[in-house]
């Protein structure tokens, strides 16, 4: 999920930095909550819509480090999402989440939690630098709704998070 999906300022928007920073904290915990009990084999049996629990993790990963690296750090998005800058341009948002599940369909469990657990820790890391100001300002200056990045944040955090949580609860209990 790249973007605030309803592409506006949601009506929710955090109030300051603390504010953004505990509802990231409370869905962090959420989602660690749904997979700390789960064994390897648990997190690896695909759940109805094929995506394992593993994948759901990898996927939130591999959109956490694109939101770092291309909208907090300014770094180009074919290079974050590591494919051809034309294929990049022909991709829709299911054609690149293809790519990332077969990127890391064949990792390890432990492998993939760790590389959710050091992003998650990079984002935070990246957070705590930025000012609120910072975060309200538009990402994109010839964006004529002058969406703020924390739109960015919240759809590649929080709100991604706890969509996802859901999406493992529901494979962990089938």
């Amino acid at each position: 999920m790249e973007e605030n999906e309803t592409n506006e300022i949601m009506p929710s928007v955090p109030k300051d930095k603390a504010d953004l920073m505990e509802r990231i904290q409370r869905e962090w915990s959420a989602l660690t909550q749904a997979i700390d009990k789960l064994s390897d084999e648990q997190m690896s049996v695909p759940g109805t819509g094929s995506w394992s629990i593993k994948d759901n993790l990898a996927h939130l990963a591999a959109w956490e480090q694109f939101m770092l690296l291309v909208h907090l750090q300014g770094h180009p998005p074919h290079e974050a999402m590591q494919v051809d800058e034309a294929m990049l341009e022909r991709l829709d948002e299911d054609g690149l989440n293809a790519i990332l599940y077969e990127r890391n369909r064949h990792r390890s469990v432990a492998d993939v939690v760790s590389d959710l657990y050091r992003s998650h820790e990079q984002v935070l890391a990246t957070l705590e630098q930025m000012t609120y100001a910072d975060l309200m300002k538009p990402r994109y200056s010839d964006d004529p709704e002058a969406r703020p990045i924390i739109g960015w944040v919240i759809g590649n955090t929080y709100e991604h998070y706890q969509e996802h949580r859901r999406a493992i609860q529901a494979i962990a209990r089938e």
